[in-house]
Parts: structure tokens; sequence; C-alpha cells
């Protein structure tokens, strides 16, 4: 039996699913369901953190030998789930967060913050992308006892663990290395992971019902025979020192809550600058289609033209999946209590694209802006270099910073594809007048300096040392 809500007073900013759009969702869920023989598979779609629409169906918990008729406890958008490897996408903010508070810096190695025997030489950074080429698991046949090790046991362990390609060779898989950067973040904090957590993240966004153990009403974990239709109630798994890589339970309001933070972050908690560098291509696990790829923590997803990012997470009895597309501020979380043969994160970048395709973001109406500040007047218009002619425009953003400035600049060759972005200048005051800095696009991190006449007008642009000329001239003129 599945119920749907989809009960949201269209605004304008956030469109309404249509009716007939959301009965379709509810049908590939319920299809879902019963293709991967599941006991319950629950979703929510949220948009500018409005749910859409909240989909249950099956039964979350069917007694231990999974057979109990009626169902014990049915699914819902407050029952718990395990989330398994989406904790990476908390134990990543954590990092950037001590990064942001000057803690850490990226490109540390482990031993700077960690007493470690051996691996010191990794670092942050290629942990956080898995390039790092430590192994995939800590020492030991973690999923056969299924057990974590302790921390002293993981740390004591670290010179058997192996060292599988070299650092940067190519993405592999890493759980051991979000492990030990959890408990990095717990070093430079000064107390535990679970503490870091729960102040830095989970109280102040509201995730009440995100947790490291489990809390009723919680889902009990199966796997479905693949011979006869039965369920098979899986163990429990108790991370201790691996819990920064898999450990969380979470509901689907909490995940949604969640998805919706990475499509528009509170800056309190974390910088749009920093999310938008967690999303920035670091690795590129799908080597054949260049569909799926890494950033600082977050899987990176490209379905055609369309650009999301997330995490999928495994445990023991749960499969679990969180996109986002963040220029249309949408999530989609799918969270299921089986632990074969479902493929939630499919599910979950399907609804996206179904439900962007059909209500797509609304494009907000053109209004003039704030007059020009008069020394960057003169910049604007067009610029010839190397043969190509490039535009100059003053544009203002919805951003803090713009706020601040009153605008930005923007660089971007005349008649380029929507698929390359102009690039972005902001004042670099600190280099003196006339010096902007490219804060994304092309030559990001570059300088555009300004050349002015005696009578204060533009005369030359040079755009990383490049020169920039009104007319078109040959190199040397």
């Amino acid at each position: 039996m599945a119920a749907r809500v989809s009960a949201v007073v269209p605004t304008a900013d956030v469109p309404a699913l249509p009716a007939a759009l959301a009965e379709r969702l509810d049908v590939r869920v319920r299809a879902a369901q019963r293709k991967w023989r599941a006991p319950s598979v629950v979703v929510r779609v949220v948009r500018r953190g409005v749910t859409q629409l909240d989909l249950a169906v099956g039964s979350a918990d069917l007694g231990a030998d999974g057979l109990a008729d009626p169902a014990l406890l049915a699914p819902g958008a407050d029952v718990q789930y395990r989330m398994g490897s989406i904790t990476k996408t908390f134990t990543a903010a954590l990092v950037m967060q001590a990064r942001d508070a000057g803690l850490l810096a990226l490109d540390d190695r482990l031993e700077q913050h960690l007493d470690v025997p051996a691996h010191g030489d990794l670092t942050l950074r290629r942990m956080l992308c898995h390039l790092s080429g430590l192994q995939r698991e800590p020492v030991g046949e973690v999923w056969e006892s299924l057990r974590g090790p302790d921390l002293a046991t993981m740390l004591a362990d670290l010179p058997d663990a192996e060292s599988v390609l070299h650092p940067q060779e190519r993405w592999h898989y890493s759980n051991l290395a979000f492990a030990l950067l959890g408990q990095v973040v717990a070093q430079v904090r000064g107390t535990s992971w679970e503490h870091a957590l729960t102040e830095h993240l989970l109280e102040p966004l509201g995730l009440r019902r995100t947790t490291c153990s489990p809390t009723a009403p919680v889902a009990r974990g199966y796997s479905a025979d693949p011979y006869a239709d039965r369920l098979l109630a899986e163990p429990l798994f108790p991370g201790n020192a691996f819990a920064p890589a898999a450990e969380l339970w979470t509901t689907t309001a909490d995940l949604a809550r969640w998805a919706a933070f990475w499509a528009d972050p509170a800056p309190d908690v974390l910088a749009p600058s920093t999310v938008a560098e967690m999303t920035h291509l670091h690795a590129m696990a799908d080597l054949q289609q260049w569909t799926l790829g890494w950033g600082l923590g977050l899987m990176l997803h490209r379905r055609g033209e369309r650009l999301l990012f997330g995490h999928d997470g495994a445990m023991p009895g749960f499969l679990a999946s969180m996109v986002v597309h963040r220029d249309s501020r949408l999530g989609v979380v799918v969270l299921t209590n089986t632990g074969r043969s479902a493929e939630p994160g499919a599910l979950a970048l399907e609804l996206a694209d179904c439900v962007l395709d059909e209500v797509p973001e609304p494009d907000a109406p053109w209004a003039p802006g704030r007059p020009v500040p008069a020394d960057v007047d003169a910049l604007l218009g067009t610029w010839w270099s190397e043969g190509t002619q490039y535009a100059v425009t003053w544009r203002v953003g919805d951003d803090d910073i713009d706020a601040r400035d009153g605008g930005h600049l923007q660089i971007e060759a005349v008649g380029a594809p929507a698929s390359k972005p102009p690039s972005v200048l902001r004042r670099e005051t600190a280099a003196g007048a006339d010096h902007w800095r490219v804060v994304s696009g092309r030559e990001q991190g570059e300088l555009l300096r300004a050349v002015r006449g005696d009578d204060g007008s533009v005369e030359r642009l040079y755009w990383a040392t490049y020169p920039m000329a009104r007319q078109h001239r040959a190199f040397g003129q």
C-alpha cells in the first residue's frame, strides 16, 4: 500500500508538481519496490526547502522472521533507515568547516593531525576525493565480523593496510580514509566525531532524527532470499571508529532537509563558496562514460547536460541515495530496508530528471540593477585578445558579496555557447586599483589588470598577462 503526500501550495518560488506527474512517480516507486523485492521504499522530493512529494511503499518492519502480517511498522517520513555512506557527506562537511575555521588545510598530511604509524603522508584532500590509494576497508574481516574496530585497533593496524594504488593514480573508494578523516575532525576540534557532528551540523540544521544509533520508530534491515519470497533479517553493524564513513541513521524528512541545505547552504554552517568547491570535479570514477565523478566527499553525476551531486549509501539491510540539483534547488532522497538488488541511486536520479523535465526552474523576470560604479563603466564593452572578441559586462547576483560590492564583472567570448559559462571576476583591492580576480570560469585564480590613460579611460586590459585591446590587433601591437 503506497501513501502519497504531494500537498504543497504553489508559490512563485516552488512550482507545484502536476497531479499526473505525482501519479507517475508513485507508479515508478511502486514498481521499484516490487522489482527489488524490498520490504519498503520511502522517497521525498524537496525544492527550495519545501516538500513537493512524499512516497512510501511496503512495510518498514516485518519482524525478525520477515513474515509478520500485518506489518509491525508502516513506512513514513519519520521512520529511521540507515543511510550508510551518505554519512561521508557529513564527515566531508565537518572537514571543510574545520578548514574554513583555520584548523587545518586540505593539503595537510594525515600525520600533521593524527599520530599514525603508517600512511601519514596521505593528504586530506586526496582522502576526501578517494585519490589516496589507501585500501578500501579497515584491516580485518569487518564485513564478516560485522563490527568496526575501536580507534586504538584501527590506528595500530594501519601498517598492515595497503596502498593499493599510488596517490593520485586513479579514483579508488576508501571507507578507511573517511574513518581517519573523522578522527582528524575529532582531533582538531578537541572532541569526538559524534560530538562535533552534533554541535556543528545536526543541531544547527535541526536534524533531530539523524543519529549514530537507531532511534524508534526505526525500520528493520533485511535481505531478500533470491530463491524464495522470504526475507532474512540482517544484524546491526556497530561502526565504532568506522563510524565517520557509514554509521548514521536518518529519515526521509531529515535527509531531504540535508539535501536542501546542499542546494542552498546556510552560510553560518558552511559557506556557499565552500559547497561550490566541494562539487568541483577532482576524480573521475567512471572512466568509460564519464557520468560519475567525485568532488570533495560528494558524488558528481552527469545526466546529459544536467549536473547533479550527492551520495549513495549501503549497510547490511539498507540502501540509500541522495541527489541534489543545485540550479533548481531540488533534492531527491530514497531509503529502503533491503541490502540486496535495489538501486536507490538510479531511482533518485530518474525521479529528479522527471521532475526537472516537467517542472523546470522558472526564469526570474529581468529587472534593471543598481547604477554601475563609475570606475567600472569604462571597462565594459567588447575587447579583443588572440583574435577573439570578448564582452566585458557588469552583473548583479543574489549573493552576499554582490550585495556588498554592488555586482561583479563577467568576461565571455562573443557568441560562446551556453556550455561555456562566463568568467566571474571580483575586485582584488589588495593588488591595487583596477585589479580584478577571476573567481570562476576560464582563467580562475588569475588577475585582470586595467591600464588607464591620463583622462581615466581604459586603454588596455591584461587578463592572465594576455593583452586585450578595443580593436583587433596582431600579437605585439
